[in-house]
């Protein structure tokens, strides 16, 4: 996309105009343009993976459903198994329905079962959808940005450590120190942007008010995190059967892996289907001027649901599978690469792995949702429009300078967290060996919970970068002051990048070896 696209009227590619260039000719914007099915191989590979995944977590619960190892599952885990060679030499009397099957490891009890565990995923989805509403309802407010920010801020620290005392009290050596050790960084990394905290704070502030002045979009938050539950209640019931089925040598924990990285997806992929109907929504109401104008497309909310789950779905399952995680390490390499001082060789090493994410950062970014939801491109097309609309304006100097990305992972991992330790305490009580395994995979549901209503601020904040790159005018036509304040701010980060290039290009200069003039 190019800043042209906001003074031309509707074309093929779905681009929107602003009502000064479509004031005569409101039937023709009122059209939306047809849109094309994109990424269709990965809408096909996540909708199998549904079916595949949905009938395996049957399978699993219905197997210690009120009657332990009811499928006769037991003899592919080798509970019942006989070493190899030993059935020639001594034999043994024929084993036991498949009823009272039992397992070797003294650990798991003959008596649990499926619905041993399931009451504890139970209360880790309630926990989970409670945060969320309740995160909803804190953002949801003229000052939400506010009140979000010093919530994760000041909450996330304090709460990993009072957790991993916890763990160390209940004897889970590693988890305590795990934890522990997040405790510090998380305070570390704080304090290292403590000086970006109040342009973020604007920013959230801004889009918390983005949202506030569209409230059907929070009607979609609660409607995903209504589905969210329906697949996590049968998430819950096959896992519950994985916990009380008790598989030794480890496999418990591979196959928890295995179905909390589907889950995970899953997640993602709702999460990311609402980043693009509030991002088409917000992009929208900026480039017509408000939601009541008489540019707008009928009936936006539904138009966008529906390119949503629909032509762009495919292109949402591509990017949620990558997205996430390319960022997380983006962050942590920008963080790292900050703090090197005049090491060369770790500098280097550090640069070159830098570089790599900068790559995939141009073909996976959270950015791209909008654009998705604008054009219906396809989702590499999208994060690379996109990125190189943030390098050509110089908008990219002001996204790594904002921290609301971390502050809503905060606000994300303090709801998990405080899902899991609900959850895992009342294990704990109940059944001691197993309170580990249910509460890190309740705090899973709750960070997938709550994610779901935190990617509605998200949405605002990257649909307010797109414009601002797109046509910086829209900014200003619908908050001035803001304008004002990004521009400042935009205009002091270019200053000071300039100034770090020509640093660090005099300090490679100066090591250079002196040569005497001819």
């Amino acid at each position: 996309m190019s800043s042209s696209s906001t003074s031309s009227s509707c074309d093929g590619s779905g681009n929107p105009s602003p009502p000064a260039a479509v004031a005569g000719a409101a039937p023709a914007a009122a059209a939306w343009p047809r849109r094309q099915c994109r990424d269709v191989f990965w809408l096909v590979v996540f909708l199998l993976h549904l079916l595949v995944f949905g009938a395996a977590l049957a399978l699993f619960g219905l197997n210690r459903f009120r009657q332990a190892d009811r499928f006769n599952i037991g003899r592919y885990a080798n509970l019942t198994a006989e070493p190899w060679g030993t059935a020639a030499e001594s034999p043994e009397p024929a084993p036991a329905p498949p009823s009272v099957y039992r397992s070797e490891d003294p650990s798991v009890p003959a008596s649990e079962l499926t619905e041993t565990y399931w009451k504890f995923y139970g209360a880790a989805g309630g926990v989970g959808a409670a945060l969320a509403w309740a995160w909803l309802a804190a953002a949801w407010r003229k000052d939400g940005g506010k009140v979000v920010m010093r919530t994760a801020v000041h909450s996330l620290t304090a709460y990993l450590a009072v957790v991993s005392v916890l763990c160390f009290w209940g004897k889970h050596l590693f988890w305590g120190v795990a934890l522990a050790v997040g405790s510090g960084l998380h305070f570390v990394y704080v304090m290292s942007v403590l000086d970006r905290f109040p342009f973020t704070m604007l920013v959230l502030q801004k889009a918390a008010r983005m949202v506030w002045e569209l409230p059907d979009v929070m009607g979609i938050a609660y409607a995903f995190v209504l589905v969210m539950l329906c697949w996590m209640a049968l998430w819950s019931f096959g896992i519950s059967g994985i916990v009380a089925f008790g598989i030794p040598n480890g496999g418990q924990w591979w196959l928890l892996l295995i179905f909390s990285v589907s889950l995970f997806w899953t997640g993602a992929v709702l999460s990311n289907t609402v980043h693009v109907i509030v991002s088409g929504m917000v992009f929208l109401v900026l480039i017509h001027g408000g939601q009541a104008a008489a540019t707008m497309p009928p009936k936006p909310l539904l138009k966008s649901l529906q390119y949503a789950v629909t032509t762009s779905f495919g292109s949402i399952c591509y990017g949620s599978l990558f997205t996430a995680a390319i960022r997380t390490l983006r962050w942590e390499i920008r963080g790292i690469r900050s703090k090197i001082g005049s090491n060369e060789c770790l500098l280097c090493c550090i640069d070159f792995l830098f570089h790599i994410v900068e790559t995939l950062v141009r073909f996976f970014n959270k950015y791209a949702y909008v654009q998705i939801a604008v054009n219906g491109q396809s989702f590499n097309r999208s994060a690379r429009d996109a990125w190189e609309l943030f390098q050509s304006t110089g908008i990219e100097a002001l996204v790594a300078y904002d921290c609301s990305g971390a502050i809503l992972l905060m606000s994300t991992i303090l709801g998990g967290l405080i899902t899991g330790t609900c959850t895992g305490v009342w294990t704990y009580f109940k059944q001691n060996d197993k309170a580990i395994m249910v509460g890190s995979t309740s705090m899973l549901m709750g960070m997938i919970l709550v994610g779901l209503t935190v990617v509605v601020v998200e949405s605002a904040v990257t649909s307010i970068y797109i414009c601002y790159a797109e046509d910086p005018l829209l900014i200003q036509r619908w908050d001035p002051e803001f304008f004002e304040l990004l521009s400042e701010a935009l205009h002091e980060r270019l200053q000071y990048r300039s100034a770090r290039a020509r640093q660090i290009l005099n300090g490679r200069l100066d090591q250079l070896p002196h040569t005497s003039s001819i």
